[in-house]
């Protein structure tokens, strides 16, 4: 989910039009151009707190606000668990992020992105990273109504790479004022350091998958309401430190999980 996306830090500049200088027979001043940015918050409950097929806690209240502008985005998000609290993972979660977006041609674009996630209450002492730092790079290829995502991330703190692949597509449904929002995600990942003041380092490494629907709803000029319902599962995904025999992840589990958010454009 998805869970639960992370650098560098952005700013976006606020862009105004300008007023024409004024002819002999003094017009008057044209008007501003909208300012060429905006503002969405989206307060958002999940049933579950999944994260590449990991289970990091139970029912969450997960906000985000972005700042939008022309092709860049930059915002945070936000985990509070609410109930089936897993020690040392997301309690609560900071992560701030950045996107990109650069438009090839009508088919083909390609986002240069970074997570900082941040973990304020982590125990270290119990091998818990409190920041750790993921850039990213997707090409979005759309055919036939589908658009393909592969990714790569690299978190640099955990020293390991992460390899997905999503598909989405949308199927109207005007009878209802809305649309079928159809996601489907396969991904890997590798860590070579999952774990902080470790000697021998600990590997991490899995595999996940995501298969979702989700249904956005106008509710006002400015207000989308959107319910998803998405099945997510961890597979293979084992530690192992040094020479020492690899053990399973048990957080590495599948769950159903029902998503609710309310996006507010401003």
């Amino acid at each position: 989910m998805n869970k639960k996306t992370t650098l560098v830090v952005l700013s976006a500049a606020l862009c105004l039009g300008t007023i024409p200088a004024r002819s002999q027979t003094a017009p008057a001043p044209a008007p501003e151009a909208a300012p060429s940015y905006s503002w969405v918050f989206t307060p958002a409950f999940a049933s579950q707190y999944m994260f590449r097929g990991a289970r990091l806690g139970g029912p969450s209240f997960q906000p985000t606000l972005e700042l939008d502008s022309g092709n860049l985005a930059v915002g945070v998000w936000a985990n509070y668990p609410m109930k089936d609290k897993v020690p040392g993972q997301s309690d609560p979660e900071y992560d701030i992020y950045g996107a990109y977006t650069a438009t090839v041609n009508d088919s083909l674009s390609i986002v240069p992105a970074f997570t900082w996630y941040n973990y304020p209450n982590a125990d270290k002492s119990a091998g818990f990273y409190k920041s750790t730092f993921e850039p990213s790079l997707a090409f979005n290829y759309t055919v036939s109504g589908i658009k393909l995502t592969p990714k790569l991330y690299y978190d640099m703190v955990l020293k390991g790479p992460t390899y997905e692949l999503t598909a989405t597509a949308a199927v109207p449904l005007k009878d209802a004022g809305t649309e079928l929002d159809f996601t489907a995600t396969v991904g890997t990942f590798k860590w070579t350091d999952a774990f902080e003041s470790s000697d021998p380092s600990y590997k991490n490494y899995g595999n996940y998958w995501l298969i979702g629907v989700a249904a956005p709803f106008q509710v006002t000029k400015n207000g989308k309401l959107t319910v998803g319902l998405a099945y997510t599962k961890g597979s293979d995904n084992f530690i192992k430190q040094g020479s020492f025999p690899k053990f399973e992840n048990t957080s590495a589990v599948g769950r159903g999980v029902f998503t609710v958010s309310y996006a507010i454009t401003f």
